[in-house]
């Protein structure tokens, strides 16, 4: 750990650091495995102005909040977020796969007022807008599919050419897309690295980019890197049902939200994914 990292810990904690090891998914910032003189092991996120880690520690009490398993934000500021270590480790097995449908199940059980959230949120370090919105395909038309797309293409990461495939996309959402009975509470940024397990269960979500939206879309980005398969969708499928046409269509269509988000991100590497679903479309 740098020593400006340590000292950040440090003032935070009220303890000296007595080891430390850098761990993966460090998004925005640098994450390191801390151990301090006179507290629990903790996982330190280091940032700097626009890091949004502020954000990403009220994100995490809000699923906390709402029974959803993630670390306790200890401390929570644009340098320096502190939390819990939680175990994990372990592969996305049969018995995490059935417990992790009882999790996702339970946290789109918790309904709200409106599509959208009382505040924007960010998603792999991007602005995610949230303005609230009455009606699903609108706000994933304009807020999610063409904010992301634009946004690719002002970075010079998305050629115009399928800029303009995804806007012809976006105005017939309509004839492919289905309204929700209620707006649901998304982690927003399910993919395996996201999800900790140990000992057959889900330990903790976490780096999420929550928002209320349809599930979905949560659903559809779980498969993109192949986090949950049958052993998931069947259970969660008892536990709320998945309407016909999502595996076939609709789970498509809502990975190019993902999808795009990788493109502005990495670049050239995720056009491939874009192209093969717009192609699929008829588009």
């Amino acid at each position: 750990m740098r020593e400006s990292a340590r000292k950040l810990v440090e003032q935070a904690t009220g303890h000296r650091v007595t080891a430390s090891r850098p761990l993966s998914g460090g998004c925005v910032g640098e994450v390191y495995h801390v151990r301090t003189a006179g507290a629990p092991d903790l996982v330190a996120k280091i940032g700097g102005a626009g890091s949004a880690l502020s954000l990403e520690g009220r994100m995490l009490r809000y699923l906390r909040d709402h029974g959803v398993p993630t670390p306790e934000v200890l401390h929570a500021d644009d340098h320096v977020l502190l939390m819990t270590c939680l175990e994990g480790g372990d592969a996305l097995g049969p018995r995490v796969q059935e417990h992790a449908a009882h999790v996702i199940a339970a946290l789109h059980d918790h309904t709200g007022p409106a599509f959208g959230f009382e505040y924007d949120t960010v998603i792999g370090g991007l602005h995610q807008p949230n303005p609230q919105t009455e009606r699903w395909v609108p706000f994933f038309r304009d807020h999610r599919l063409l904010f992301m797309a634009k946004a690719a293409a002002e970075a010079g990461r998305l050629p115009p050419a399928t800029l303009g495939r995804v806007e012809s996309l976006a105005a017939r959402l309509d004839d492919y897309l289905e309204e929700p009975e209620q707006p649901s509470l998304l982690h927003g940024d399910l993919w395996t690295g996201n999800v900790l397990a140990h000992g057959g269960r889900v330990t903790g979500l976490i780096d999420p980019a929550i928002y209320w939206g349809h599930p979905e879309i949560e659903l559809a980005f779980s498969t993109l890197f192949g986090t949950f398969n049958d052993v998931f969708f069947n259970r969660y499928h008892d536990l709320r049902p998945i309407r016909p046409g999502f595996f076939e269509e609709r789970r498509d269509l809502y990975n190019l939200y993902p999808l795009l988000v990788h493109v502005r991100l990495f670049g050239a590497g995720y056009l491939g994914g874009v192209d093969r679903t717009l192609r699929r479309m008829g588009f």
